[in-house]
């Protein structure tokens, strides 16, 4: 069995449940990538996904579906999801052991 490309804590299910739960068409999960942008040159992005696309990493995990995208699957592995709640922030963040620094305002990374 290969290992998975990437996990996602309890907190993190249950904000992405709620999601899913708030929006009113279904959709077949949540679809993780990153795209150029800030000032370290890359950024997570996280959407719906209406249906899974043939080259998407898919992860099942309990009742979720993860959808990575293709070109950001080299830069995810070991990447843990996690949602936090702080008392000036919250929202989802990304652990991964691919970064090699982040810019000033945490907003993007480079590998």
């Amino acid at each position: 069995m290969r290992p998975v490309a990437m996990s996602i804590t309890e907190n993190a299910k249950s904000r992405v449940r709620e999601l899913l739960a708030q929006r009113p068409t279904p959709a077949a999960g949540i679809r993780i990538g990153i795209k150029t942008k800030g000032c370290s040159g890359m950024s997570y992005t996280m959407e719906f996904a209406d249906e899974i696309s043939p080259f998407d990493e898919v992860i099942k995990v309990d009742d979720l579906t993860l959808m990575i995208d293709p070109k950001a699957i080299m830069f995810l592995l070991g990447t843990e999801m996690d949602y936090v709640v702080e008392p000036l922030h919250s929202g989802f963040v990304f652990r991964n052991p691919n970064e090699k620094g982040r810019c000033g305002c945490g907003k993007s990374f480079h590998v």
